[in-house]
């Protein structure tokens, strides 16, 4: 990834994960948490695609593993966002730009149930029941609900944060100033009909071509060449 790409994912993940914790997680609200994380890894993956949004989701799932109050394995929320991000990243719109709201919308919803669902099977693999005591059903329709409801306000700014910090100023100056090169070569061998550097018709051919109108101007005046 590109060191603005990680820049910018790890202060959106860092700010979502304080914001998920100190914020959403003390509502209290029935059901599920809404999920700031989830909605900006979708929104980062739906610019970078499948592999970058598999490498935000990893590293944000990792970093909610290991704040606090975690309190489940080490590496299983790493492992839903990770899947979760590469799915996101092949429904990637094209130049990452939204033309509806269907589709991304369709995403959270899918995101907000397969993430609860990954979640809770990792979670039996390992021997946690708390799933099954809370209600399966009433925790996809609360976190898909709540996913859905928030997904306006953060997916579609950080989508435009992430194009954003795309452009590259330093590239586009030194494309600007190839460009202008090119140009300026072209448009001296249209006018004098020379080439610059060690290409056809350079300093040699000027000398040849001097030597040449000179012998044929003393010839026309009668006059020998010594």
């Amino acid at each position: 990834m590109r060191v603005n790409r990680i820049l910018l994912s790890s202060a959106l993940v860092v700010v979502a994960l304080v914001l998920q914790v100190s914020v959403l997680a003390r509502l209290h609200l029935p059901g599920a948490v809404p999920d700031l994380l989830l909605l900006t890894v979708l929104g980062l993956a739906m610019v970078y695609g499948h592999v970058g949004g598999a490498l935000v989701g990893f590293g944000a799932g990792l970093l909610a593993d290991l704040a606090p109050p975690a309190d489940h394995a080490a590496g299983r929320y790493a492992l839903v966002l990770c899947v979760v991000g590469y799915l996101a990243g092949l429904a990637r719109p094209e130049n990452g730009r939204l033309k509806s709201a269907t589709g991304p919308m369709v995403v959270v919803v899918a995101a907000a149930v397969g993430s609860t669902l990954l979640y809770a099977g990792v979670g039996a693999l390992v021997g946690d029941t708390a799933a099954r005591h809370v209600g399966l059903p009433s925790l996809l329709f609360s976190a898909a609900l709540y996913d859905l409801l928030l997904a306006p306000f953060v997916v579609p700014g950080i989508m435009a944060l992430a194009r954003k910090a795309e452009n590259d100023p330093l590239a586009e100056t030194n494309s600007a100033a190839n460009k202008a090169t090119d140009i300026s070569s072209g448009w001296l061998s249209a006018g004098t009909g020379l080439k610059i550097g060690g290409q056809r018709g350079g300093l040699g051919g000027l000398k040849t071509k001097a030597r040449a109108r000179t012998t044929r101007v003393g010839r026309i005046k009668g006059v020998k060449r010594l």
